[in-house]
């Protein structure tokens, strides 16, 4: 039996989405077409649409549907960048995050490489926090150049919560759009839309207990956005495709599941995530948690989120070892693994790559239990032990 804590990278389904994705997959019909079958496909997409924005404090014209977290991304970065420079050629700097995940960093990389774009990267504190006033003295630098301010909701890695509505506030004392990525935080803390000041807000379903392959990106009706694909000009006309009826509302099922249940699942997870770390840390003085934490509280850090230094070990043999004790876990993000390198978001936080390099992300979900927390904890000091030798051995 597996013990499963790597639900930032995947989360299994809920149940009810299961169900509900199962009996839309037997209806034939697509979203686009005019006869009956076709608006019965519509209909239940949209119905989709307005349960998920009643969840995320949006309006259902908000909604945009998209393949996930790194096209809704794309979306928000590419498309508002492009449509702020056409507008107005001289906007073209991007204020982003310096521990966002890699599907902001690495379009952004894009933009600076073939668009002629600039990027000034928001610093963050030892906690992982991007603060208002860092935002605001990067705008200030030349406020008329910036095109667009993008700082994550919830990191992936370290777990740490942003205060999005204020640094949205300080963005829009300069008339600038404000981009956040909430594909960790929907569904696990309490997200709203029209509160949070957002602009634009990335969403993704596999994270919340939904399918993968199915999110959106939320944007104000005011927003501007360059479609990054062409064809029939679906949702709002900019992100054409045949929608994916079945998945769109096992997004739906599962967003409004974990969001009625999030005040008591975070206790949950917050009581079992205090547990592993406070076990884990007294195995001995140099086992750290990283990122903001303090205990029972589940708003300043992902509830389900843990994240341990392990000085001497090399984060992916703790990684493979704890595999073969049948704990799955990671080091970092899923999307960068197998990649040896130390974490970019460690780093950022002052982390020195040595102990960076001994990181590992331990992440709960609704399928987390005592069990897995006892599993993880009980094979944590051999795979500690055998990792430490074998690094001790490569360094000889």
């Amino acid at each position: 039996m597996t013990a499963y804590l790597d639900h930032a990278a995947t989360t299994p389904m809920l149940p009810a989405a299961i169900t509900a994705m199962t009996r839309q997959l037997g209806i034939v019909g697509n979203a686009s077409s005019l006869h009956r079958t076709g608006r019965a496909a519509r209909r239940a997409v949209e119905e989709s649409r307005e349960k998920i924005a009643r969840c995320l404090g949006a309006r259902p014209s908000e909604v945009i549907f998209t393949s996930g977290g790194t096209e809704s991304d794309n979306l928000a970065i590419k498309g508002t960048y492009w449509a702020r420079r056409d507008r107005e050629p001289g906007r073209v700097r991007l204020l982003v995050g310096v521990t966002e995940h890699h599907a902001v960093l690495d379009c952004v990389d894009f933009l600076v490489a073939h668009e002629g774009a600039k990027v000034t990267w928001l610093e963050c504190t030892p906690e992982g926090v991007v603060e208002p006033s860092t935002v605001r003295l990067a705008i200030e630098a030349d406020p008329a150049s910036v095109a667009l301010v993008s700082v994550m909701w919830a990191n992936n890695e370290v777990g740490t919560v942003q205060d999005v509505r204020a640094i949205a506030e300080v963005a829009h004392e300069f008339g600038i759009p404000f981009h956040t990525d909430a594909v960790q935080a929907a569904g696990h803390v309490p997200v709203d839309f029209a509160a949070s000041g957002a602009d634009l807000m990335s969403v993704t379903a596999h994270k919340l207990g939904g399918p993968i392959g199915v999110g959106a990106l939320v944007a104000r009706r005011e927003a501007k956005l360059v479609p990054l694909s062409h064809g029939g000009g679906q949702e709002r006309q900019v992100r054409s495709g045949t929608l994916d009826t079945p998945a769109v509302v096992g997004f739906a099922t599962a967003l409004v599941e974990a969001t009625a249940a999030i005040e008591s699942e975070s206790a949950r997870l917050v009581a079992l995530r205090d547990d592993l770390i406070q076990r884990a840390t007294a195995l001995s003085p140099d086992i750290r948690v990283t990122g903001a934490w303090a205990a029972g509280d589940g708003t300043t850090r992902l509830p389900g989120n843990a994240h341990l230094l392990v000085p001497g070990c090399d984060g992916d043999s703790l990684l493979y070892l704890l595999d073969a004790a049948g704990v799955s876990c990671s080091t970092g993000s899923a999307c960068q693994a197998g990649v040896p390198q130390p974490s970019h978001v460690l780093l950022a936080m002052g982390v020195p790559e040595t102990d960076a390099r001994g990181a590992l992300r331990v992440t709960l979900g609704h399928t987390s239990g005592q069990a897995d927390v006892d599993a993880f904890v009980d094979a944590l000091p051999a795979a500690i032990e055998r990792a430490r030798r074998a690094r001790e051995a490569t360094a000889s």
